[in-house]
């Protein structure tokens, strides 16, 4: 079983940073297509970005991309999220996804508000 347990949300203003951190258990991370999502409240849970070796290869949504960087340390089994410049539209819940990439099955985390003032 696969746990996820993330760090690093807050409460920051508009145009500040954060950086989010999602450690995932003793498995073999390379194994695992690691995502950030997140969710506000009366909204659907997006995908923010993905990362997934070789490569690694990263996708982002439109919305952070060039804002937001994604990485993960092998060596830490640690995924993170760099957010720069962020926005009040940014405010959500964070949540750190993993996926098997051979059976496709998904594990998620607890969660982390990340709040964005004026």
């Amino acid at each position: 079983q696969v746990q996820l347990v993330e760090s690093g949300g807050g409460l920051v203003q508009a145009g500040g940073s954060l950086t989010l951190s999602c450690r995932v258990s003793d498995v073999p991370f390379s194994r695992y297509k690691m995502s950030w999502y997140r969710q506000d409240s009366g909204k659907e849970r997006e995908l923010v970005a993905s990362i997934m070796l070789p490569g690694p290869a990263t996708t982002y949504a439109d919305s952070v991309r060039g804002r937001f960087t994604i990485s993960r340390d092998g060596y830490k089994k640690t995924l993170y999220l760099q957010m720069d410049s962020l926005q009040t539209e940014d405010t959500a819940v964070y949540y750190c996804q993993a996926t098997d990439r051979f059976t496709q099955r998904q594990f998620w985390g607890q969660g982390t508000q990340v709040t964005v003032s004026l």
